[in-house]
């Protein structure tokens, strides 16, 4: 972790109590009950829902976005959230909830958390329910299947009849959808990685820096490879609450010092072994935008 990173620890919400969860206010941390949508002022006029945090509503494993290591929820959206943290001089507390509850901005809207940081993909559908922050990463989809497969596009997946399987919730789920595809939807990426290995999908779409992280371990790597990439164009935001103009402020403030400073490309070598537009074969998002590498498959991804 970056010199700044602080203790954090992930509140696990189940999907059969999430309606429940959403309805209480307090971040099920060691904060719970002690928390609302205006505890703390933070600098800038920035109110958190709990005091001295900034608390980050993900869901967990995504990783190298976010994911456990020992008793700490680690990776690069992180550390991103954990410069805003910084900044406002509080420390980050992180939720693990379910993605639909994010992208919707239920989880916001119940004061469950400030911000959301989980790998989301920038959409006209959920500008609808989030207040995002300028763009952070540039993204795009990858198609994974068994090495030796022969398989180079979503258009051999049709001609051969295969089972293509994808994440819920997911824009790789409904860019596929558009093509025509009925996938079998996998309820998270650990999942889908799983029905992959077991046969239950014979191709999977994911996003490519998922994909690389995946195909960097060796019982995958030795299996698998990254067959296709699928230039969708996305970029990553970080979600909050519509109206919080004022942390989306101070969000991007940190995001543009990061960049300007290189801060931003010190955290992006950190997860992805090279620095932002140092991988060859073009854009992660089809406009020459940066592409994390890997060392098992060719650089593309979603």
């Amino acid at each position: 972790m970056a010199p700044w990173s602080t203790y954090r620890k992930a509140a696990s919400i189940g999907a059969a109590t999430l309606a429940a969860a959403l309805t209480v206010t307090a971040c099920g941390s060691d904060s719970a009950g002690s928390g609302s949508a205006t505890a703390s002022a933070a600098p800038g006029g920035v109110a958190l829902v709990n005091a001295g945090k900034i608390t980050t509503c993900t869901n967990i494993p995504y990783e190298p976005f976010q994911f456990n290591q020992g008793d700490k929820v680690v990776g690069f959206d992180v550390d991103i959230v954990d410069l805003v943290a910084k900044k406002l001089g509080v420390t980050q507390d992180i939720v693990d909830i379910d993605f639909a509850a994010i992208k919707s901005g239920a989880a916001l809207n119940a004061g469950k958390c400030d911000v959301a940081a989980a790998g989301m993909t920038i959409t006209d559908e959920r500008k609808q329910n989030l207040l995002f922050s300028d763009p952070y990463f540039d993204a795009t989809q990858a198609l994974m299947a068994k090495k030796g497969s022969g398989i180079t596009s979503l258009d051999d997946v049709k001609a051969k009849n295969l089972k293509l399987g994808a994440q819920a919730s997911t824009t790789g789920l409904e860019y596929v959808k558009k093509q025509g595809f009925e996938p079998i939807e996998f309820a998270d990426s650990p999942k889908e990685l799983l029905g992959l290995q077991t046969g239950q999908a014979d191709v999977i779409v994911q996003d490519l820096p998922v994909v690389s992280t995946w195909l960097k371990k060796p019982d995958v790597g030795a299996k698998f490879e990254q067959v296709a990439s699928l230039d969708t164009g996305e970029q990553y935001g970080i979600g909050m609450k519509k109206g919080n103009d004022a942390l989306a402020k101070t969000v991007n403030e940190v995001l543009a010092a990061a960049k300007a400073d290189g801060t931003y490309n010190e955290i992006y070598k950190k997860w992805f072994g090279t620095e932002p537009g140092a991988a060859s074969g073009g854009g992660a998002d089809g406009s020459g935008a940066e592409t994390p590498a890997t060392t098992e498959s060719p650089a593309a991804g979603s």
